[in-house]
């Protein structure tokens, strides 16, 4: 070998061992596109702008936030799926999106596992569980004697059929043994304009309501959570109600498309973790009685497989099928 194909070939190698870590420095380079996949007022859309603006001032490029709701998560999590691979559009989701639609649909229009990957995880979303004033109970406890004593008569919101609510109060009618009726909403927010109109009785609330619960307008009764919320310690949660092992938090995070560049997704998930860190993104998740869930992604992943496993589980015992 000639001592200028030697040459060639090492210069060759070296550009091959710098591009990824030239390819990071260079991101990002223009704008970037949050899809949250819920409609505005929710919990996925309250943190997302939030996130987005704290992005933004970091990264030095606009983060544009673009809400693409619809069948619990799935239309705005595909048009990430089959968005360029570039880190520049990007999916805030609660976890349903990957843990959840694959065992509702019986097709999904990506494959949750490989079109997604996960950057960061942002918040662990608890679910409280409030009621109209109209109804006649304090406690936990006595909703379900109210319950049973009225079969039929409650109904229930949620953000759609297969979201955190929706499966939080299909699984406290089941272990609680009393009977109401479903009504799913597109979105959390027009979910908790019905029950602050007495529409429908109680609702599983991931966060938004809370103000409301503080004003008189709703009661708060417990949390469905293996713990107390540390921002509401004086609130029970169900399992201390008699149904053990209630546990219907979600997490939520952001995902960019398969095949992205490991670089940029190292890159965002250290950009995000930062965020997470400031006093404004703390001001958010307190709003929503919210918990912080920065963690390493191989943390993020495990999670998220112990959450299909269980949301799995549930579903199919319970016959649950998407709309």
């Amino acid at each position: 070998m000639t001592v200028t194909r030697r040459i060639a070939l090492a210069a060759g190698a070296a550009l091959a061992l710098a591009a990824p870590a030239a390819f990071a420095q260079a991101f990002p380079g223009k704008p970037l596109k949050l899809v949250v996949n819920f409609p505005p007022g929710g919990a996925a859309d309250v943190i997302g702008r939030a996130l987005a603006q704290q992005l933004g001032e970091q990264l030095r490029q606009q983060v544009v936030v673009e809400n693409k709701p619809g069948a619990n998560g799935n239309i705005g999590a595909d048009a990430v799926a089959k968005s360029a691979a570039d880190g520049h559009t990007l999916l805030m989701s609660s976890g349903g999106a990957v843990t959840v639609n694959p065992f509702l649909y019986t097709k999904m229009p990506f494959d949750a596992e490989k079109d997604l990957v996960p950057v960061a995880s942002v918040a662990r979303v608890l679910v409280y569980l409030m009621t109209n004033p109209s109804v006649p109970v304090n406690t936990a406890q006595e909703f379900v004697t109210y319950a049973k004593a009225n079969p039929g008569k409650l109904s229930f919101g949620s953000a759609g059929t297969g979201s955190s609510p929706h499966l939080a109060g299909e699984m406290f009618k089941r272990q609680a043994g009393f009977e109401a009726t479903h009504v799913p909403y597109k979105g959390a927010a027009p979910a908790l304009t019905d029950l602050l109109a007495g529409q429908v009785q109680f609702m599983f609330d991931p966060g938004p309501g809370l103000r409301h619960a503080r004003e008189g307008r709703l009661r708060l009764l417990a949390v469905g959570s293996p713990r107390r919320a540390s921002q509401y310690p004086d609130t029970p949660t169900l399992a201390e109600a008699g149904m053990a092992g209630f546990d219907a938090d979600t997490t939520f995070g952001i995902y960019a498309p398969g095949g992205t560049p490991a670089p940029v997704v190292t890159q965002l998930h250290g950009e995000i973790n930062k965020a997470l860190a400031t006093p404004k993104m703390a001001e958010v998740m307190k709003t929503l009685g919210a918990e912080l869930a920065s963690q390493s992604r191989a943390d993020f992943i495990a999670a998220q497989q112990r959450d299909r496993q269980r949301f799995g589980a549930f579903i199919r015992e319970a016959g649950i099928r998407g709309e």
